[in-house]
């Protein structure tokens, strides 16, 4: 059995109420795919290291979140939301026609997930969550509601700056530098060597300085709003995710995945379930991909094996010839 390429895939652009959304579709196109969702901050390039070691029978569509990498921003006066952001599941999902979904994400893209798959379970055939589960629950005390009183006012003022425009770009540096920032704004969880790969999708080139670029993902991103949700409300969802195989994989050094009411049910409750650790950062998948590989790699052919389509599917995805069987809203 082979594995997928990065070099064989074709560029998505969905189209969207408020623009578009953008992707990349690796491998099989004659199927459905996996869905792929990176997380805060990030983009469908930190993907890029596990996605060579997945099966080649497959497809895998990589998408980027609005806002982020190069999809469409929301219009000023619009604010980005974890909640909002689990509907790009069931737009996606629309735009190619599909009943069911596989989904696969990262961070904020796993947490996406969850939500969704307790939404909706009888349209989801498997989830692979990097990671995390849920979203901590934020206790209503001062700090906390300080902190959401100032990415208040930072959207605000980010709004505002939009609406009036620039006199010119925004503060162009070089790649190197970006990559440093890329690490430190991770908190060390991206090695440096690989911060290249998220990196690509979110700067733009300097007109003014050739050499250098900017940060071209929209600034409003980083004072998303997060629901305040609570465990029980968790765990009722967890409970709804009853047969769905459900994957999690958590990187040692990583503090995303405490303990939880919804994790224990979903491994109490849910035959279909799977946790397995690894030595690692939160960005282990980019880091260190084989270390997740080893465990998703078993979990996909066991949940979405290889059909007939899916060999001659992966044939002709490889030679570049086969059209994509699912696109009626969609443009290549």
């Amino acid at each position: 059995m082979g594995t997928l390429s990065l070099d064989d895939y074709e560029e998505v652009r969905i189209s969207a109420p408020w623009g578009h959304i953008s992707g990349r579709w690796y491998g099989n196109r004659t199927e459905r795919p996996i869905l792929a969702i990176h997380g805060w901050l990030d983009n469908l390039g930190t993907f890029d290291r596990l996605i060579p070691l997945l099966p080649g029978y497959l497809g895998v569509l990589c998408i980027d979140l609005p806002g982020h990498g190069r999809s469409s921003h929301l219009q000023p006066g619009m604010h980005y939301s974890v909640d909002d952001y689990v509907y790009i599941i069931p737009l996606v999902m629309r735009a190619y026609g599909w009943k069911t979904v596989s989904l696969l994400g990262h961070s904020m893209g796993a947490i996406l997930m969850f939500v969704y798959a307790a939404l909706a379970p009888h349209t989801v055939d498997m989830v692979i969550s990097l990671d995390i589960l849920v979203s901590a629950c934020r206790q209503p005390d001062g700090n906390n509601l300080r902190l959401s009183a100032q990415n208040m006012e930072k959207h605000l003022r980010e709004d505002q700056r939009l609406v009036e425009g620039s006199d010119g770009e925004p503060p162009a540096y070089t790649l190197e530098t970006m990559c440093r920032a890329q690490v430190q704004g991770s908190f060390q969880s991206v090695r440096y060597e690989v911060a290249h790969h998220i990196l690509h999708r979110q700067v733009t080139r300097s007109e003014v300085y050739p050499e250098k670029h900017y940060f071209s993902r929209d600034g409003r991103i980083k004072f998303i709003n997060h629901a305040y949700l609570d465990d029980g409300l968790f765990a009722a969802m967890a409970r709804r995710i009853e047969r769905n195989p459900y994957l999690i994989i958590k990187a040692s050094d990583s503090p995303f995945l405490g303990p939880s009411e919804a994790f224990s049910i979903l491994s109490e409750c849910n035959p279909n379930f799977e946790f397995h650790q690894v030595q690692g950062t939160h960005h282990v998948h980019l880091n260190e991909p084989e270390k997740c590989a080893q465990y998703i790699v078993p979990f996909l052919i066991r949940h979405r094996p290889p059909t007939l389509d899916s060999k001659e599917g992966s044939k002709a995805g490889s030679q570049g010839s086969q059209q994509p069987r699912f696109l009626p809203n969609s443009k290549l």
